[in-house]
């Protein structure tokens, strides 16, 4: 990492103080110590009626793509973050100006090899879209003929994000050091984590991967249209897929649908098939990467950002969400503890009495107006208050969930979620319990069964041959005995204090009796210096102990 001295010669650095400055992150920068700040202290401030949440959301979208790109992944945190900072932080826009046609022309000639018009006969000028990362242009391929998307990086975005990553590395080092209420956070694995996953999804490759995945899990008849990519054509930079006519939902006049509930309901059943079937769905599916096509079907776009949840989780998952609709405060205790991680000992009463306050809070309202993703959002609230931590997908989900709720209510604001859910999650609970799925399980724990039989004798034998030959030890790992140590070094330290007092008053003693001068006031002057210092010490010694109470 880049010494805190070069950075500051770095002109990118410096915008990112200026900006946080502008925001009244004063203290921020303050803890990070950072050399000729007090010369930032002129720059004028932003409207100061912005709450914190607002402010954060403000600079990162100023800051640029990578920080954008964060507080987006971010806001698929709420284990993490503070339900007010979740909502400012999905509401972080990537719109920017779209780049000259001569650039991206030289980003699709350098990633593919190929001359622009040898691939495509057409070309639009005018992007369909520009983001923060990437644009997209509809176009034609010149072999296959088909009218195709193109979704091009920005020159030299990666550069740029790998730079500012460099630098939210090294202020996440600093503070995790210099601030201890942040320390919970782990700040830099938080950004290490990130740094994975805006890597990722700067590989365009992998986000074709992610379309064919999701295409293939769909079914002969999917819910929901995803584009089809040209793999022969697809690079790290370009991505080139079907084109779907249609408009962005945020776009959309909701009354200028024919049947907005079907519509609705086929979204919402769409991601609940992905998460809780397939195991494989859309992060972020907001109204944003939702296209609305001329036929009023829906189109899953932009699939950078994915989740998978495996069998095993998705069976917790689906009893939870059942335990969530038949409001059973015990199940759902149950089902939290067995997919989540307790970072301390969990009170399991409290945990279900909150849980239940929640329940009830949200059953009171009409069935048509229960927020479903409010409910869990609230949920994970209180999980990061029992310090109870659950796996990161299956937070993104959750948030996902929430996302494919509020999608289907701005189509359809009437629809009711509850009987739409609990009609699919009920369905999926039984497949549980098919002879097919049955036997499939058994197969796999008669399996796991034999491995151990197979491998028993050759682990104890070797066991045992260890204790024959005195080599068994056992470890122990110490935990919170900080406290229990402090307390018999200092029980130690004052008997040992004691014993040496002690010592000196017998050893005074015996030299007064044998009346060897030098004498002070008729005594042996070195039995009497004795005498003094232990009363001394003895004196100080008993007033620590009455001062402390440790009596």
């Amino acid at each position: 990492m880049m010494e805190l001295k070069t950075l500051m010669r770095l002109g990118r650095f410096k915008e990112i103080v200026m900006i946080l400055f502008k925001y009244g992150f004063d203290d921020l920068i303050d803890r990070l110590d950072l050399p000729g700040v007090g010369l930032l202290k002129r720059i004028t401030r932003a409207n100061d009626g912005l709450n914190t949440f607002q402010r954060i959301r403000h600079a990162a979208e100023e800051l640029g793509p990578t920080f954008v790109k964060f507080g987006q992944i971010m806001s698929l945190r709420p284990d993490l973050l503070p339900p007010g900072l979740i909502e400012e932080l999905s509401r972080l826009q990537d719109d920017v100006a779209p780049v000259e046609l001569a650039q991206i022309q030289a980003v699709v000639e350098e990633s593919t090899g190929r001359p622009l018009y040898e691939i495509f006969s057409i070309f639009d000028v005018e992007p369909l879209a520009a983001a923060s990362i990437s644009q997209v242009h509809r176009g034609v391929l010149k072999q296959e003929g088909h009218i195709v998307s193109i979704k091009v990086q920005r020159p030299g975005i990666r550069a740029k994000m790998k730079s500012d990553l460099d630098i939210l590395a090294m202020a996440a080092d600093l503070l995790h050091e210099r601030i201890e209420e942040l320390e919970s956070f782990d700040l830099p694995r938080l950004v290490q984590n990130v740094r994975k996953t805006l890597l990722r999804e700067l590989d365009f490759k992998r986000e074709a991967r992610n379309m064919t995945i999701a295409r293939s899990r769909a079914g002969e008849k999917p819910l929901v249209d995803i584009p089809e990519p040209y793999e022969d054509y697809c690079t790290e930079r370009v991505l080139v897929m079907t084109f779907i006519q249609g408009t962005p939902l945020k776009q959309l006049p909701i009354d200028t649908l024919t049947d907005p509930e079907s519509l609705a309901r086929a979204g919402l059943s769409a991601a609940i098939k992905q998460i809780l079937e397939d195991g494989f769905f859309h992060a972020d599916p907001h109204p944003g990467n939702v296209l609305v096509t001329p036929q009023e079907r829906l189109c899953l776009i932009d699939w950078g950002m994915t989740g998978r949840l495996a069998e095993r989780d998705r069976h917790e998952l689906i009893q939870l969400l059942k335990a969530v609709l038949e409001k059973d405060g015990e199940a759902m205790v149950h089902a939290l503890l067995r997919v989540g991680h307790a970072l301390e000992i969990v009170d399991r009463e409290a945990l279900e009495r909150e849980l239940l306050d929640i329940l009830d809070a949200h059953h009171a309202v009409p069935i048509q107006e229960m927020n479903i993703g409010a409910l869990l959002m609230a949920v994970t609230d209180l999980l990061r208050t029992h310090r109870l931590k659950l796996p990161p997908d299956l937070v993104i989900m959750i948030k996902a969930l929430v996302a494919a709720e509020g999608t289907a209510r701005r189509i359809y604001p009437d629809l009711d979620i509850v009987a739409e859910a609990r009609d699919q999650i009920t369905t999926l609970a039984k497949r549980r319990f098919k002879p097919k799925s049955l036997l499939r399980r058994l197969r796999f724990t008669l399996f796991e069964f034999f491995s151990l039989q197979q491998s028993l004798p050759r682990r104890m034998e070797t066991l045992l041959g260890q204790a024959e030959q005195g080599k068994l030890t056992f470890g122990f790992r110490h935990e919170n005995l900080g406290g229990l140590i402090h307390t018999l070094d200092s029980i130690i330290n004052r008997l040992t204090f004691g014993i040496i007092i002690a010592a000196m008053i017998i050893g005074s003693s015996m030299i007064i009796t044998t009346g060897i001068g030098p004498f002070l006031f008729g005594f042996p002057a070195l039995g009497v210096v004795g005498y003094l210092i232990s009363g001394v010490l003895g004196l100080w010694l008993v007033f620590t102990i009455l001062r402390q109470r440790k009596y």
